[in-house]
């Protein structure tokens, strides 16, 4: 009974199921190449860099390829409003999409109702002694102190003075000088008279030095 049981399969085949036969007789795939050692590629790169390093600069490789793929670079996205690259007509140099520097330079272009500016001017500026002397209208010179000469004193006498938009001495102040020889200078350097300074057409005030030289000579 078992023998039976066995051989009839083997008898009829053609009873069996197709998918069944089929898995059979299809051989599998072969397994994928393994990847290269790290040694081996470490091989290629210095056989690279040896091939087109020389010294530690490049030069010209043993072969030239007989051919050369070319990139092609994607064609850019075409600008919002209509605009294209390297501008449209109509356009301006430099232009955006929208018009907006365009617009900017056609406004600014009449400046007729811009209000023309005044100049700032300051208040009071600072010039040398030199420039202030050759300003100087009226001076008085101090008389030498008679205890001063008496006691044989001599020496230079600085004063820092502001003068007014009117040329007139609005403050004196003393920088050095000898006691003995201070009030003369102060007394007759308040009584100079200068001519306006004037900067951009207005006159200013000015701060400046004046230096009375007192010598028994």
């Amino acid at each position: 009974m078992l023998g039976v049981l066995l051989l009839l399969p083997l008898y009829f085949t053609q009873e069996l199921p197709k998918s069944q036969l089929l898995t059979f007789l299809v051989a599998p795939p072969p397994p994928p190449p393994p990847p290269p050692a790290a040694q081996q590629v470490a091989k290629i790169m210095k056989q690279i860099e040896s091939d087109l390093l020389s010294g530690g600069q490049l030069r010209t490789p043993p072969k030239i390829p007989a051919k050369v793929q070319m990139i092609k670079e994607e064609a850019p996205p075409p600008l919002p409003g209509g605009g294209v690259v390297g501008g449209v007509p109509g356009g301006i140099p430099g232009g955006q999409a929208g018009g907006v520097i365009g617009s900017i330079i056609n406004a600014t272009s009449n400046l007729s109702y811009i209000p023309k500016l005044q100049p700032v001017v300051p208040q009071r500026i600072r010039i040398s002694q030199g420039i202030t002397s050759g300003l100087l209208l009226r001076k008085v010179e101090p008389s030498y102190p008679v205890i001063a000469r008496a006691a044989r004193i001599q020496g230079d006498v600085v004063l820092k003075a502001v003068i007014d938009r009117d040329g007139s001495i609005q403050d004196l102040q003393l920088v050095s000088g000898h006691p003995m020889l201070v009030p003369a200078p102060i007394q007759a350097v308040k009584q100079w008279r200068y001519k306006p300074y004037l900067l951009n057409g207005q006159p200013v005030e000015v701060e400046t030095t004046i230096t009375v030289i007192f010598t028994l000579t």
